[in-house]
């Protein structure tokens, strides 16, 4: 087994992250470019594939490697009976992009996170 250290190479990075149990859930989320001298706009995508250590975002217009980025991730509570129907966990991380292609990227997650309750408002 291999140990990952801060100075890995995105092989060992997938490496790694491939150990995690994945999820095929589409959550939405919103990405901001954390490392860009540019001002990019925030973006809005679907999550194909989530797990502990990152997710996988479908998109034609995918940052580059090594893109740092800060995420919002709304994820939906079920069955827990304490909190309302309106209710989602929001996930805070910030994370870098260690894998891009045609149809999207890879987002590889940093170890510290948030995950609170989120209320959305009613219609």
């Amino acid at each position: 087994m291999r140990k990952i250290t801060r100075t890995a190479d995105s092989y060992d990075l997938v490496y790694e992250r491939r150990r995690l149990e994945r999820f095929d859930l589409q959550v939405p989320a919103k990405i901001e470019v954390l490392s860009s001298a540019d001002t990019v706009p925030i973006t809005e995508l679907l999550t194909r594939d989530i797990c502990a250590g990152g997710a996988y975002f479908p998109t034609k217009a995918p940052l580059p490697p090594g893109t740092k980025v800060k995420l919002d991730i709304l994820l939906p509570l079920r069955n827990v009976s304490a909190i309302s129907d309106n209710t989602r966990g929001l996930i805070k991380v910030n994370g870098t992009v260690i894998r891009s292609g045609l149809a999207g990227m890879a987002i590889g997650f940093d170890e510290g996170y948030l995950i609170t309750p989120f209320r959305e408002a009613m219609n």
